[in-house]
């Protein structure tokens, strides 16, 4: 898998079977918990952070990297908590949204334990810490509560600026610096946004058989903005 020359120095990690993803100072943190698996202090690893902050990614990559199994909502309440014990690793995104109802609470538990009992380890991905879920099942609590938990920031200039040069090199797209320059500060800082933009803007260069340029930009942009 060939590197892509990143500005600023961030160091770039390529992830078994995912996509390569940088390091930052607004992941390093969740990156270095990742990289201590499975010497993990509990059961459970909570990365909570805002929206676009990069969870999703960071959930795949270690999904790719332990061969664990991504436990989608709908199956929380299925009869497979055990099955799920099977793996040396289980990924349960947007968690906080599974709390604040008894039955989904009940079983998150079931299947918390199920994990425990097998050396299974569960990363859990979130908005806010344990701590700010509205969790009234007093066990559940106590072992999120008591799991680890690191925050994920949201991209700042740095990262963005090297997501995007990367995915325009993934597409063999040429683009200068200074269109770089010219996005940095009118874009959403969002994982989800990079991937996006550079995905109109080549469709748009490419339905235009023209190259990348700063108008080109500015009309992706402005679409962005009204879809």
């Amino acid at each position: 898998m060939a590197t892509t020359q990143l500005p600023l120095n961030l160091k770039h990690r390529p992830a078994l079977g995912g996509e390569d993803f940088l390091l930052a100072p607004s992941n390093q943190d969740a990156v270095a918990w990742l990289d201590k698996w499975p010497d993990w202090p509990s059961t459970g690893l909570v990365i909570h952070g805002p929206t676009g902050s990069g969870k999703t990614h960071l959930a795949q990559v270690f999904l790719a990297q332990s061969g664990g199994r991504l436990i989608q909502h709908e199956e929380v309440l299925g009869d497979t908590a055990y099955a799920f014990a099977q793996a040396p690793a289980c990924i349960l995104e947007d968690a906080d949204k599974l709390t604040g109802h008894r039955a989904n609470e009940e079983a998150l538990l079931h299947i918390y334990n199920a994990l425990g009992e097998t050396k299974c380890h569960l990363l859990l991905t979130a908005r806010t810490p344990p701590g700010q879920w509205k969790i009234s099942l007093p066990d559940l609590s106590s072992r999120l509560n008591a799991a680890a938990s690191v925050a994920i920031g949201v991209p700042d200039d740095t990262l963005i600026t090297a997501l995007l040069v990367k995915q325009f090199a993934d597409r063999q797209l040429s683009v200068d610096e200074s269109l770089i320059a010219y996005l940095i500060p009118r874009m959403e800082r969002s994982f989800d946004a990079v991937q996006r933009l550079v995905d109109a803007a080549d469709k748009a260069a490419l339905a235009g058989q023209q190259k990348i340029t700063k108008p080109l930009l500015g009309r992706v942009l402005r679409d962005m903005e009204t879809t």
